[in-house]
């Protein structure tokens, strides 16, 4: 028998090199990182007690440092690398959702930022 969790890693600060324009790639900007994901769970892990029967949400922090490292123009390549990662390496996830805000877009306008989310299901 197994349950079904949502695990979620919340708003991980990350500076980072993402933008279409060469000041964003070349100045960089404060990113948060979301990482939610609905996880099939195991015995073991809801009445054992052990971390084989869930997803280890230390990897999707490992995940999100590695994907954020590597420049992109869209957010949504990113997010989209990020859910993709976790389906692949954290095989208890059966569906991710991952959120990416950025501070202090150039919009010229002011704004809290911009987001994008994207979700996969394995």
């Amino acid at each position: 028998m197994s349950r079904v969790a949502e695990i979620s890693v919340k708003r991980i600060k990350v500076y980072a090199y993402h933008g279409v324009s060469p000041q964003e790639r070349t100045v960089g900007a404060d990113f948060y990182v979301t990482v939610s994901a609905l996880v099939d769970v195991e015995a073991s892990a809801w009445q054992h007690d052990q971390l084989e029967g869930t997803a280890d949400y230390s990897r999707f922090v490992s995940i999100i440092r590695m994907e954020m490292a590597v420049p992109s123009n869209l957010l949504e390549h990113v997010a989209s690398r990020i859910a993709s990662a976790v389906l692949a390496e954290c095989p208890p996830v059966l569906k991710v959702s991952v959120t990416i805000e950025k501070e202090n877009p150039p919009l010229g306008v002011l704004c809290d930022g911009v987001s994008v989310k994207i979700e996969q299901t394995r």
